[in-house]
């Protein structure tokens, strides 16, 4: 079965395509994007785009991944990446996304997040979605906060990011959670 595209007020998620790829790497390649994730590597090197897009669909059909790309439903525009990490053994999945630099505080992270957890939720019939941050990232708290997500805690220095251990902050959902809000 082919992975589905999502439709929200303003945006599309969808599978990507490998024309994605100069927009990928322009937008992931930004310094500031790499610097707030975890799996954004920088420099973005040439290849590397179409690499990652290539990898997305056999780990769909796979059932291990759902990456979609968001974009805006007006003119088509690659805003950013949105996806779950699906561990069907436990029966939940990893959230993860990033917006580009010039789409920021406009809300798209948030919307695609709902969409992406009602994805989770109604057609993978997940039990539990959850995500992490940077702790010195608290706009990506405030996106999980406001798509309905619970903070359960902070890991003191649980990763390391260019060298340096970082605080992870861990949001979850359950299926029960969702159906209530």
């Amino acid at each position: 079965m082919p992975q589905p595209s999502l439709e929200t007020k303003r945006l599309i998620l969808r599978p990507f395509r490998l024309n994605d790829a100069p927009a990928v790497q322009a937008l992931a390649g930004e310094r500031d994007i790499a610097d707030t994730t975890m799996n954004i590597p920088h420099p973005y090197e040439d290849g590397m785009a179409e690499e990652w897009i290539e990898s997305r669909e056999p780990g769909y059909e796979d059932g291990k991944i759902a990456t979609f790309a968001i974009v805006l439903r007006d003119g088509s525009e690659l805003v950013g990446a949105i996806g779950l990490q699906i561990d069907r053994g436990h029966n939940k999945a990893e959230l993860g996304y990033w917006i580009g630099k010039p789409f920021w505080n406009l809300g798209y992270a948030t919307e695609a997040t709902i969409a992406i957890l009602a994805f989770g939720f109604d057609k993978l019939r997940l039990g539990r979605i959850q995500a992490g941050h940077l702790a010195r990232n608290p706009s990506s708290g405030r996106v999980m906060e406001k798509a309905g997500m619970i903070l359960e805690g902070t890991a003191r220095q649980a990763t390391i990011k260019w060298g340096q251990y970082e605080d992870l902050v861990s949001y979850g959902i359950l299926r029960e959670d969702w159906v209530e809000r």
